[in-house]
Order: structure tokens, then C-alpha cells, then sequence
């Protein structure tokens, strides 16, 4: 079973570039306090680590 993470959006991408904005798109978020299973890779984790400002990772899976 691949290691998952769960990822909550805790900020609102009003008023924030459209670089930020596609990858909140890109992590499957698009309103406040969503939250979604991800499977923990690389790619993911940089997503997560760019928009620190807006989500945060609730738990590990695996």
C-alpha cells in the first residue's frame, strides 16, 4: 500500500497570484477547509511545500 498524505486548505486564494492558485487546482482544493487524500510523492510534497501559506498536511497514511 502506497503512503498516503491528507491535505487541508486552510487559506483562501483570493488576492494571491495565479501560480498559487493553479496549484491549490492542482492538489484538487478550490474552497476553504477541503480536504484531500494524496499519495505521498515527491511532486505532491513540492506542491505542499510551495502554498505552505495556504494548506497544511493533517496526517500521514502508510
Amino acid at each position: 500500500m502506497a503512503k498516503t498524505i491528507v491535505v487541508k486548505q486552510i487559506g483562501s486564494p483570493i488576492r494571491r497570484p495565479a501560480v498559487q492558485r493553479a496549484t491549490l487546482v492542482g492538489l484538487g482544493l478550490n474552497k476553504m477547509h477541503r480536504t484531500r487524500e494524496l499519495e505521498d510523492t515527491p511532486s505532491v510534497r513540492g506542491m505542499v511545500n510551495s502554498i505552505p501559506h495556504l494548506v497544511e498536511i493533517i496526517e500521514e497514511r502508510g
